[in-house]
C-alpha cells in the first residue's frame, strides 16, 4: 500500500517532538478519519531554525509530518508558507487516494503555526 518513501518516514520518523519554547504552534484535525498533527516551530532572523511534530495518526499522517519538518526546516517564512499539501504527497513520492487527507494535516498544520508566530510577533510591536 506504501511506497518506500512513506515507509521510511513512517518507520525513521525525523524531528518528532515538542519544542518547548516554540515561537509558534499550530494544530490540525481530521474529523472524519480522528487524525490530529501539531507542529511547533523555532523562527530565529525570519527563518525555520528548527521543527518539530507530534501527531496521532496513521502512518500516513506520521510520514507526512515527517517529511514536512525535512522541508520546512532551514527555510524562510516565505518559503515555507510555499509548502504545500500536495509538494508534502509528492515529496514522499505520493500517497494512497484514500490518504491523500493525511498530507493535508502536514502542511496545514506548519502554516498554523507560521501564523501563531506572525500573530505574536505583531502583539510584540
Amino acid at each position: 500500500m506504501y511506497n518506500q518513501t512513506v515507509m521510511d518516514h513512517f518507520e525513521n520518523p525525523r524531528n518528532v517532538g515538542e519544542i518547548p519554547d516554540a515561537s509558534g504552534v499550530g494544530e490540525v484535525g481530521n474529523i472524519t478519519c480522528g487524525d490530529i498533527l501539531r507542529v511547533y516551530i523555532k523562527v530565529n532572523e525570519g527563518k525555520l531554525e528548527d521543527v518539530k511534530y507530534m501527531t496521532f495518526g496513521c502512518g500516513a499522517a506520521v510520514a507526512s509530518g515527517s517529511m514536512m519538518t525535512e522541508l520546512a526546516k532551514g527555510k524562510t517564512i516565505d518559503e515555507a508558507m510555499e509548502i504545500t499539501n500536495n509538494s508534502v504527497a509528492e515529496a514522499l513520492n505520493g500517497l494512497p487516494p484514500q490518504k491523500k487527507h493525511c498530507s493535508n494535516l502536514a502542511a496545514d498544520a506548519l502554516h498554523k503555526a507560521i501564523e501563531d508566530w506572525q500573530k505574536k510577533s505583531a502583539d510584540k510591536e
